[in-house]
Parts: C-alpha cells; sequence; structure tokens
C-alpha cells in the first residue's frame, strides 16, 4: 500500500513534466507551402521565385507534382499581391517513399534547400490546416505573436526583437514577422509659401497630382442600362518615377504654369501596404510553428525570454494566439469538465451503495488509472492533447467497473460472515478469486478493442492514438491495482468490522 500510494503521488506529479499541444497534426497527405517575398516585389519576380520553387520541390522523391498560385486567389477573397506565393505539394503515400523518412524530416529538408532564395518568408502546412489556422487567429501561421497599439512602425520595431529573441529557441520553425511596413510611396508635400509666390492653389495642384497618378473621372458612358466611369490618367512614361512626378506642371493664378518640383518637396519613403486589425485595434503580428518539439514547452520557453527582454511601453500590449490560444482555451474548460465529470460518477456510486465509505473505496480506482494513462504518454512518446484529455474522462467511467465487480462480491462475502466463522481475510480472498475473470474481461476488452486505433498510422489516425493509448494503458494499471492492491485498501478500511462482528459471532 505504501509503495502503490508513492506510485500515485509520483504518477501524478510526472503529469507536468508531459509534452503538451492542442490537438495532433492530422496528415491530410499533403503539404502546403506559403512563400512570401517583400511586398514590392513584382510579377516577374513572383513568377520567377514560383518556378525556382517549383523546380526544387520537385528534386525530391516523395513529390509527386506541385501546382503553384502567384497573387491573390481568382475570386478575390484574399487581399495578397504578387509578393504571395501558394504551393499545392502534392506528396505520394508515405508507403513508397525511399528512402523512409518522416514528414516532419521532409519538410526540414524542404526547408533547407529553398532557404537559398534570397529574401523569401516560408511557412509550411496542409491545406485544410492552413484554411482553419487563418480563420483562428487572421494570421497566415500555425501560432501568431501579436503586438496590439498605435504606431505601426513601433509595432514592427518590437516584433523584430521578438525574432531575434525567438530565433535561437529550439522547435520554432517557419518564424517570421508579418509585415505592416512596406510598400515604397512618393511623398509629395506642398510648400504653401512657395505656393502663394508663385500663385497656385491648393486645389490645382492636388488635382493634378490625382489626375496624373490615380486618374480623375471626367465622364459617363451609357450601354442601355449600365453605366462606366470614363477615367482621365497621365501614360506612365510620365508618372513613373520621382523625377517624372516632379515635372508635371501645375496651373497659377496668371494663366502660366510651374512644375510640381518649384512648389513642393517631393521625397521616397516606405509606407504601410497592410494595416491588420482585431476587435478594431491596430495590430503587428510574428508567426511561427513548432517541428521536433511540443508546443507547450517551446511557447512556455518563448513567452519567458520575450518577456524579460522585450518591454513595451505603455497603450501596447502583447498576445500569444493561434493553435496556442486554443490549447489554453481548452485546457481550461477541461478542468473544469473533470472535476465535474467525476462528481457525477460519485454521486452515483454514492446512490448505488447508499454510503460514503464504499463510493470513496470503489474510487481509488481512479488515481491509478489516470497513473496508468500518464505512464502510457510516456512510454509512447505522445504529447498531452484535447484527445488525451478526452481519453482520461472515458477512463474515469471505465476503471470504476473493475471497483465496483469486487466490492460487490466482497460485501456479498460478508454477509455470510454472520452465519459461520469466516474471517475478512477469506472473505476477500475468496472474492477475488471469483471476480478475476470479470475483471481481466473488462480491462482486455477495453484494451484489445482499442489497440488498433492506439497503433494506427494511417492517414486521419493522429487524433484517435492518444485517447486510445491513454484508455488502454489506464485501465491496464487500474486492473493490476484492483487485484492486488484494491483489496489489502479494503480489508484495512473494514479490520474494525471484521474484529467487532466475528468475534461476537464466534460467541
Amino acid at each position: 500500500m505504501i509503495i502503490s500510494a508513492i506510485a500515485v503521488v509520483a504518477g501524478l506529479y510526472s503529469f507536468k513534466f508531459l509534452g503538451s499541444e492542442f490537438l495532433p497534426q492530422l496528415n491530410e497527405g499533403a503539404i502546403w507551402l506559403r512563400v512570401q517575398l517583400p511586398y514590392s516585389a513584382s510579377l516577374k519576380k513572383g513568377v520567377d521565385v514560383s518556378i525556382q520553387t517549383r523546380n526544387i520541390l520537385m528534386t525530391f522523391p516523395q513529390v509527386k507534382c506541385v501546382v503553384s498560385q502567384t497573387g491573390r486567389p481568382d475570386d478575390g477573397t484574399d487581399v495578397a499581391g504578387f509578393y504571395n506565393n501558394e504551393f499545392d505539394v502534392v506528396i505520394l503515400p508515405e508507403s513508397e517513399w525511399k528512402p523512409k523518412i518522416s514528414k516532419e524530416e521532409l519538410i526540414d529538408q524542404m526547408s533547407r534547400k529553398l532557404s537559398v532564395i534570397p529574401g523569401v518568408n516560408l511557412n509550411f502546412s496542409q491545406p485544410i490546416m492552413d484554411n482553419v489556422e487563418e480563420a483562428v487567429s487572421g494570421v497566415k501561421g500555425s501560432i501568431c505573436v501579436k503586438i496590439y497599439g498605435d504606431s505601426l512602425n513601433y509595432m514592427e520595431q518590437k516584433l523584430n526583437e521578438v525574432y531575434n529573441v525567438m530565433k535561437d529557441i529550439h522547435g520554432v520553425e517557419d518564424l517570421g514577422v508579418i509585415h505592416n511596413i512596406g510598400q515604397p510611396e512618393i511623398d509629395v508635400n506642398l510648400d504653401q509659401q512657395k505656393m502663394a509666390l508663385y500663385g497656385v492653389s491648393t486645389a490645382n495642384a492636388n488635382a493634378v497630382l490625382a489626375m496624373a497618378i490615380g486618374g480623375q473621372v471626367a465622364s459617363t458612358l451609357y450601354e442601355g442600362i449600365e453605366t462606366y466611369d470614363i477615367r482621365i490618367r497621365l501614360p506612365e512614361e510620365y508618372r513613373k518615377t520621382q523625377e517624372d512626378i516632379g515635372n508635371l506642371l501645375v496651373p497659377t493664378q496668371n494663366g502660366s504654369k510651374v512644375p510640381i518640383k518649384s512648389i513642393a518637396e517631393i521625397s521616397r519613403k516606405t509606407g504601410a501596404c497592410l494595416i491588420y486589425r482585431d476587435e478594431n485595434q491596430r495590430y503587428a503580428a510574428l508567426k511561427f510553428s513548432t517541428r521536433g518539439r511540443d508546443m507547450g514547452s517551446t511557447v512556455a520557453e518563448a513567452q519567458k525570454k520575450v518577456n524579460k527582454k522585450v518591454i513595451l511601453k505603455r497603450g501596447y500590449s502583447m498576445a500569444w494566439q493561434g493553435d496556442f490560444e486554443n490549447k489554453e482555451r481548452a485546457q481550461k474548460r477541461l478542468a473544469g469538465v473533470v472535476p465535474i465529470s467525476l462528481l457525477l460518477i460519485f454521486i452515483l456510486l454514492f446512490s448505488m451503495f447508499g454510503n460514503l465509505k464504499d463510493s470513496l473505496l470503489v474510487f481509488l480506482n481512479v488515481p491509478f488509472a489516470l497513473v496508468g494513462g500518464i505512464i502510457a504518454l510516456y512510454v509512447t512518446g505522445t504529447n498531452f492533447s484535447i484527445a488525451a484529455g478526452i481519453g482520461f474522462i472515458a477512463l474515469c467511467g471505465i476503471c470504476i467497473q473493475d471497483g465496483i465487480i469486487l466490492i460487490t462480491i466482497f460485501k456479498e462475502n460478508m454477509n455470510k460472515m454472520w452465519k459461520g466463522s469466516e474471517s475478512l481475510y477469506s472473505a476477500i480472498k475468496s472474492g477475488v478469486n471469483a471476480r478475476i475473470r470479470p475483471v481481466l474481461m473488462t480491462a482486455l476488452m477495453a484494451a484489445i478493442g482499442l489497440l488498433p486505433a492506439a497503433l494506427s498510422h494511417g492517414i486521419g489516425s493522429e487524433s484517435s492514438r492518444p485517447l486510445a493509448r491513454v484508455v488502454i494503458g489506464g485501465i491496464l494499471c487500474a486492473m493490476i491495482f484492483s487485484l492486488w492492491v484494491f483489496p489489502l485498501i479494503f480489508s484495512f478500511a473494514y479490520r474494525k468490522f471484521d474484529k467487532r462482528h466475528l468475534g461476537k459471532y464466534r460467541k
């Protein structure tokens, strides 16, 4: 009993050292790769990088074909420019891979080969997962760090600091800042004093600039019931460079014309390309994935180091979102669901036995079953996830059955003690001998039934493996406890009954 108590305490304490994640990553049998260039990349550059990336990916014998897309999708639902390249990498079944490597190893090799392309930001995902990740956090990445505030330049500066902290953390992959700043701009700053000297009005200067660069509606074309704006705009050769803009002529009040450069300061700068908002707040984001390490410990280490080295000024805040946010939310919900489940089980036991002692005795199977599930996760190298959490909840209900089977026969044999001189020891021993088969069958039926799910490695099996492994490990451990330790605990709990009643009826 002492050894069992130590094992339970050590097993439950070791739970904190288990790796954690939201859900096991489902293998969709494909890879979705996003390659991002600087925002100012041209269509030609985007296409060239797309061709280069496809050629590199096709050098892998595991790849069947690659389909690429440059820019935004045809339906216009994603506001992406030529800087955005997405690749649907169709891979062969893993049974046909030569050499035999894991999918994570294949992605690592692809990442190393693609890193020769200068200035690109890589993100590996899967077709369905990519859409889910973006829907969860609004960021094209598995996990993201968001800084909320007003100044885009300040937020990107702080994200670069976060990037420098996280780039050396083991398990962090596909790390990259999603830039808000990056759109080249020509800034024309009108000088009011020079405009007054030449007799140029602000309206005329703005009208010339608007018509030359963006175009202005001059008339309307009618075709039946349809109408089209007729827009006037200067040809590209007259507005292509900063010097061309400076040479545009603006009318003055006396009928002459002066160039824009005479009344304005013209400069080139980098401005905002995209402004992301969440709940009416501006934010800048950094995205990353985890490979080769569990999500929980990776993000915990990253948070500790980032919070220590990156200090935000007042009015700015930082949030960790994506799969990590889902994991935190789900674990909080499990923290409420598990106690409620155990309470309901205890209420059912109390209503069945009608006394607190027997209910608590049967309930002792739960800690041993939990330890068995934890051991199973350690032995198989499985991280704790929501699937494993559901397995623990199911295990709590299954393992109670062993205790009910044994305590029922113990109480029946104790009733016989009123009619004879049978001791409590013999009542428990005969009860265990009589119920070995039902206890074994209860445990083995669940274990053997879930064994295929625990050992499966097919597509879609990732979500069922943790649940099956937890139930198998827990129910086998509970079976051993029920047959070897539970009778001792029962005899200790009813030792006074043995002395009092057996002595009375011997007289």
